[in-house]
């Protein structure tokens, strides 16, 4: 006869329907993440998840989503893919947003790394909250694998952008290339544009193309929010360039190494940036290994010439290829936009910073038998 599991079914159901709530957001300077509200007998009464950076987190939402059908939640359990954060950020500290629910108790799946929102379990504890970790932590944290390394390394989460025809070029024989891409790709770029904290392009695409890099609306107004405008590479921009604006959010980032190039960025406070631009940029990034998502404006356009996406990755055999996975996240692995597609992907086989070796945790055996990993330090 089998041990009883340190978890119950509703408790691993209602993780299953935070996980899935989860890839409801977008990637980037946050992580993905679901929250799940079961009633004492077990039933999910509301379902919350981050929708990005400066909204809700899910547990906040999860509460706001309760609070507006009428429901009742003191006394219940809240179930959550990452531990609740304890920092003030755009949003309040979601461990205080749940002691002041009422909510009794609360299960998560993964430790934050993210040192500014770590320790929420801590004052959840101390507040008298029944705190448990681990479940579901494999599938937690293969939902923000990418996230985590980047929170690892120091460096902006990185969001790799290509608009390309079916033959993979981005201008003609003759430097052409606006529009390749539908107006809908444009609008759903320039939405992406507004949530970013910095875009990056090399010298060379700001001498070709002189590109404005700012976020606008579908009528071509200036977004109220803006990105800021980072060009990489050791050649100056010229006074008269576009990028340079009058807003003070141009930087100029004097290298060619990219890992510096993020470096730099983080220092100035970017948890979020998106790569255009030409070939040679993309390609360096791309071989860095430094892209931590993958979006591709696919045309339905064939030029025959012209300029590649990419230029050599140094990959001299199928056996050292780079390998995507469809990401299920922010809108899905394939949309339609008007005539393209977009595409979205993360690295699949990439070696990552995060196992469960890298986050601590305690092996938590239940009469002996039954065993769960749940995460430590709190």
């Amino acid at each position: 006869m089998s041990a009883p599991s340190l978890f119950a079914p509703s408790e691993r159901a209602a993780m299953d329907a935070a996980l899935a709530a989860a890839l409801e957001g977008r990637r980037g300077a946050n992580p993905l993440v679901g929250a799940v509200i079961l009633s004492v007998e077990g039933e999910q009464l509301a379902t919350g998840y981050h929708r990005g950076a400066g909204t809700a987190h899910a547990e906040a939402d999860a509460i706001f989503e309760a609070q507006r059908q009428g429901i009742d939640i003191n006394g219940t359990t809240m179930v959550v893919t990452l531990e609740p954060c304890n920092h003030v950020g755009r949003t309040g500290p979601c461990a205080q947003a749940i002691i002041d629910a009422g909510i009794a108790k609360v299960i998560y799946a993964v430790d934050d790394p993210h040192d500014p929102a770590a320790g929420g379990a801590r004052t959840l504890r101390a507040a008298g909250v029944d705190v448990t970790s681990g479940l579901r932590f494999d599938e937690a944290l293969d939902l923000n694998r990418d996230w985590f390394d980047a929170v690892a390394a120091k460096r902006p989460f990185v969001t790799l952008h290509i608009a390309q025809t079916l033959d993979s070029r981005i201008a003609a024989v003759d430097g052409t290339s606006q529009w390749i891409s539908s107006a809908e790709s444009l609008a759903d770029n320039h939405a992406l544009r507004r949530l970013i904290d910095a875009i990056l392009v090399g010298t060379g695409t700001v001498l070709i193309d002189n590109p404005r890099l700012t976020a606008r609306t579908p009528d071509g107004e200036l977004s109220q929010r803006q990105p800021i405008r980072a060009v990489m590479g050791l050649r100056d921009v010229p006074e008269q360039a576009a990028v340079r604006g009058t807003d003070h959010l141009f930087r100029h980032l004097p290298t060619r190494d990219p890992a510096e190039a993020l470096h730099l960025l983080f220092e100035e406070g970017v948890r979020h940036v998106m790569v255009e631009g030409g070939s040679s940029i993309l390609s360096t990034f791309l071989a860095a290994g430094l892209v931590d998502e993958l979006i591709v404006y696919l045309a339905p356009t064939l030029l025959g010439s012209g300029t590649p996406a990419l230029n050599d990755l140094g990959i001299g055999t199928l056996a050292d290829a780079q390998h995507w996975a469809w990401d299920e996240a922010s809108g899905g692995p394939v949309r339609t936009l008007g005539n393209d597609l977009r595409l979205h992907l993360r690295p699949a086989g990439r070696a990552s910073n995060t196992t469960k070796n890298s986050i601590p945790q305690t092996r938590v055996a239940s009469h002996g038998e039954a065993a769960e990993y749940v995460t430590g330090g709190h």
